[in-house]
């Protein structure tokens, strides 16, 4: 029995040791995002969108697409930058339905040059080959509805993410439209319908937000402005699919260089670090002082020199360390 407790608690100081200080490697909120590298945005207008938030969400759109008739696919990136503390409800709506990946492998269903292209609707699947699709693609959602959200810090300037929604305020879901130039006759102060509810704005990839715009589509099979099709309105794209194939939360806006550091000018941090490494060291070393005295234990074949009650406390330690 004694031999037993050892050998868990050896296999409990194996497991634990090695896992602290470690790296958290799979939480999108610890990978923070430096704005410099954002080139390619949309045009400024002096709103308070136009600033990147220190701790926003950060989301990516994987899209591929063709731009015309005589062209080749191009493949991108649409960076977005979310607001929570804006609107917050929208924006923990969008993440929880990026984070369940129902938006994977759909497309844009939904293109208006001058205006805005709109995806998110999980039914907007291609069946066997584009354009077939599902015959609710376009109205399709997960069922749960959001209630309207607005802020005086949010409108649809050029590159804003919104809600799409029906006649009814509150009936936004899923879907969502991308503004490829301003449209603030959306907005609610611009409208007797309460507007749409804007949540976010493009940080990067803007260029393929303008060129998605131009696809050819139902309402403009050519890809050329002047010429329409007047017997269709649904602007879905044809005979291109603009596919997405993943949307991802990849981080955090980081804050300015500088804005959180102490007086020494960083050296809190440094010596915050040191004295971690130092902890986990020892820590190292106590395990394996502590393993040494267990396998000692075992050759003299006698009991074990820590008793039950220890042996437990040791455990409870460990566990506490390792969480």
């Amino acid at each position: 029995m004694a031999e037993s407790r050892v050998a868990v608690l050896l296999a409990l100081l194996i497991l634990a040791a090695p896992s602290v200080g470690a790296q958290n490697n799979g939480d999108w909120t610890e990978n923070e995002i430096d704005p410099a590298t954002w080139e390619d945005g949309p045009e400024l207008e002096g709103s308070p969108m136009d600033i990147p938030q220190p701790g926003d969400p950060v989301l990516a759109i994987n899209v591929s697409y063709t731009p015309g008739h005589f062209s080749s696919m191009v493949e991108g990136e649409i960076i977005i930058e979310l607001f929570p503390t804006w609107a917050p409800k929208t924006t923990a709506n969008m993440i929880m339905h990026v984070e369940s990946g129902i938006y994977d492998g759909i497309f844009f269903h939904r293109v208006i040059d001058d205006f805005v292209i709109q995806g998110g609707d999980p039914t907007c699947t291609t069946i066997g080959i584009y354009p077939a699709t599902s015959l609710t693609c376009g109205s399709g959602g997960d069922g749960h509805t959001l209630e309207m959200e607005h802020n005086e810090n949010l409108s649809h300037v050029d590159g804003a993410i919104g809600m799409a929604r029906s006649q009814d305020p509150d009936s936004a879901d899923t879907q969502w439209y991308i503004a490829e130039t301003e449209a603030h006759n959306l907005d609610p102060e611009n409208r007797d319908d309460e507007g749409y509810a804007t949540f976010g704005v493009v940080r990067q990839g803007m260029s393929h937000v303008r060129a998605i715009a131009l696809v050819p589509t139902t309402d403009d099979p050519s890809g050329l402005e002047p010429i329409t099709n007047p017997a269709s309105s649904a602007g879905r794209p044809i005979p291109y699919e603009v596919h997405i194939s993943k949307i991802e939360m990849i981080g955090v806006v980081a804050s300015p260089p500088g804005e959180g550091d102490d007086e020494s000018g960083g050296l809190g941090t440094i010596v915050m670090s040191i004295g971690g490494g130092l902890f986990t060291i020892a820590l190292w070393l106590w395990s394996f002082a502590l393993i040494g005295g267990i396998v000692w234990a075992i050759r003299e074949d006698g009991p074990p020199f820590l008793s039950d009650k220890e042996i437990e406390e040791a455990v409870d330690a460990l566990l506490e360390l390792d969480t």
